[in-house]
């Protein structure tokens, strides 16, 4: 190595000592940053183009335009997008009921959720070859905004809620036909894994009293994660996730197992969570390009990320030396995770927003931690 190279090294490993050492401002959420992200998704739940749809066609009369197809659910790009852009419409009205995107929130879901276009939901679900759309991901989002409507006191709210049930029942259904079958997990970070879905799902299943949905995944989490041991944390995150596999996992089996279980079996899992408090642990991904759909899925999984290790930490006895480590982690997740929900590329702007109303109001969290 020459000198001048030596010289550019040395100056290069000063100057990011400086930046490392320079605390970031803090992100608040507060009434203004839920207006922000509330008006991400009503720029986009109805809007129909670009749109990337995942369709089987069986014939030419199935040649339309998602409009159409999926009339609830055809913005944002995508329909699991549309599907967690009105749950989050529904979760910010139902936060900020006085705020002033409120009524621009509730006039959209009245536009979207009714009668008819449930109904041409349930009839596209039903259609030949579509025993798959959108599974699981789509699915438990789909769940999850029930759920919210459900839990939401308010006349409204309950009259989307019944609107949905058609369409609730029948993704119940598929998924009920579906779970029994499943002979391996999906541990990838995209829309196939099954760890986070399973629990928005299982969320879902307990809010709503569904015994017999709640027993089963609860069964197929035991058949299919309790026996897992050193998840290679190292591997993440891959270049296009927006879920981590191991993180998302033990979020998952937090839910089903007691807090010194919990414990036991997360010492086997991710042995390598440190109990000195620090966040270098677990770096937050890097987004080079929040141009591109699939690099920027990286600001995604920041913030999944975040709202997964405070549940790990949920999870666990309040004495438990890792805590604080998970907690730390969690915040430099949050922090780089919510300063890239700016809205300024579509890319990101049709479902970052979710994520981060999801991380930020808590969802998915005891009520008592």
């Amino acid at each position: 190595m020459n000198r001048n190279m030596i010289i550019f090294l040395c100056c290069f490993l000063s100057t990011s000592s400086i930046f490392a050492a320079t605390p970031a401002k803090p992100v608040q959420f507060d009434e203004t940053a839920a207006a922000r992200f509330a008006e991400l998704a009503l720029n986009c739940v109805q809007k129909e183009y670009p749109n990337k749809i995942a369709h089987v066609l069986n014939g030419d009369e199935d040649v339309k335009p998602p409009r159409q197809l999926t009339p609830c659910f055809f913005g944002c790009f995508d329909w699991h997008s549309a599907v967690h852009g009105h749950w989050l419409l529904v979760r910010l009205a139902r936060t900020y009921p006085d705020a002033a995107f409120a009524p621009k929130a509730r006039e959209a879901l009245a536009h979207d959720l009714t009668p008819e276009k449930v109904a041409a939901e349930v009839a596209y679900l039903q259609g030949k070859g579509r025993d798959s759309f959108e599974r699981p991901y789509g699915f438990a989002w789909l769940l999850q905004l029930c759920a919210e409507l459900r839990e939401w006191d308010d006349p409204q709210a309950r009259t989307w809620s019944t609107t949905l049930q058609p369409l609730e029942k029948e993704v119940v259904v598929l998924l009920k036909k579906w779970l029994p079958k499943l002979a391996y997990p999906i541990r990838e970070g995209e829309h196939s894994q099954t760890a986070f879905a399973f629990g928005l799902i299982l969320d879902w299943a307990r809010n709503t009293g569904d015994k017999e949905m709640a027993s089963l995944l609860e069964s197929r989490i035991r058949d299919l994660y309790l026996k897992d041991r050193d998840c290679p944390l190292s591997y993440e995150p891959s270049g296009q996730d927006f879920l981590s596999p191991c993180i998302a996992e033990a979020d998952l089996v937090r839910r089903i197992l007691s807090p010194s279980e919990f414990a036991t079996w997360l010492t086997a899992f991710l042995p390598s969570i440190p109990t000195d408090g620090s966040a270098t642990w677990l770096a937050p991904g890097i987004v080079t390009d929040p141009t591109d759909g699939k690099l920027m899925h990286l600001d995604g999984l920041n913030l999944s990320r975040a709202w997964m290790l405070e549940g790990i930490a949920s999870g666990l006895p309040s004495m438990d030396v890792r805590v604080a480590a998970l907690r730390a982690a969690a915040s430099t997740h949050r922090e780089a995770g919510l300063r890239a929900v700016t809205g300024e590329h579509y890319e990101g702007g049709h479902w970052l927003g979710s994520f981060a109303v999801y991380l930020v109001t808590e969802r998915g969290l005891p009520t008592k931690r």
